[in-house]
């Protein structure tokens, strides 16, 4: 493995305990199963296209990590894009975040839908499905909207740009929702997907250390809708948190993401310490 201290601080997220052991363990091996997948998938392309007589031009792979809030799935994101590029293939790989797909806040004001937020309704999913799809049909250049995590929208003006990538990593809470009867859901365009799971009880306690990492960096900025945040003490900050967390996300985690949990190609559940403990992958 060559993936260093320095690199893994790089992708860690806030108060994300991972450790360097743990990425040899558990993610080395899952990098080298996406790499078997990736490489699968070209020599498949080329066996059809002989059989078609024609050339097929390469597409993206494509790989979703979901599961809730505060569960690692970031971390897990970054750091498969860290490892996958270190893939002799060294392949171009992009990592792009669904919460760039929410729709401003001024339009969930609008709509009613501020306490809905991160919910499947608070997205803008006809531009997140057509933007996959222009990425997987291998369109020059494909640009996101960028969603900023301290100023909590979207930020005005500011694109994300993708251009034709080897792999494209999606990373988000509902990326494995199914659509409706009839339409395209954004599962239809991955080759692998990854779901992080936990105990609900243990993902609302990293939620609340969380909470008290960003009370102490980023709700400092003057940017950030939560400052107010920083001149309360820990039990009314943890008084909050609790209250977001059983109205808000736990309902969400309930109704929308763990029922999205069977759809995955990989589930990877963590223990009460954050470490996984166990490693599912479904069988063709």
């Amino acid at each position: 493995m060559s993936l260093t201290a320095r690199g893994l601080d790089a992708v860690r997220g806030l108060a994300d305990p991972i450790q360097l052991d743990e990425v040899e363990d558990i993610y080395l091996p899952l990098s080298r199963l996406l790499r078997l997948y990736f490489e699968a998938s070209a020599g498949l392309r080329e066996t059809v296209g002989a059989f078609l007589g024609q050339e097929i031009r390469p597409a993206p792979f494509i790989i979703a990590v979901a599961g809730s809030v505060a569960v690692g799935k970031s971390t897990t994101a970054r750091l498969l894009q860290a490892l996958i590029r270190q893939w002799p293939q060294q392949p171009h790989t992009e990592l792009v975040t669904t919460d760039n797909f929410l729709y401003p806040n001024a339009v969930l004001e609008e709509r009613g839908l501020m306490n809905r937020k991160g919910f499947p309704e608070s997205y803008d999913r006809r531009a997140l499905l057509r933007f996959v799809q222009q990425v997987r049909a291998g369109a020059a250049e494909v640009t996101a909207p960028v969603y900023s995590h301290v100023a909590y929208d979207i930020v005005p003006g500011q694109r994300q740009t993708v251009q034709r990538p080897d792999v494209l990593i999606l990373e988000g809470i509902n990326v494995l929702q199914p659509a409706r009867a009839g339409a395209l859901a954004l599962a239809d365009f991955f080759d692998f997907s990854v779901y992080v799971d936990a105990r609900t009880e243990h993902i609302r306690r990293w939620f609340l250390s969380r909470l008290h990492a960003l009370r102490d960096t980023a709700f400092n900025d003057p940017q950030s809708p939560f400052r107010e945040l920083t001149k309360v003490s820990l039990g009314e900050v943890d008084a909050f948190g609790t209250n977001v967390w059983k109205t808000i996300n736990e309902v969400n985690l309930v109704e929308n993401i763990q029922p999205t949990r069977a759809r995955a190609t990989l589930v990877l559940h963590k223990g009460a310490d954050h470490s996984v403990t166990r490693v599912r992958l479904r069988r063709f």
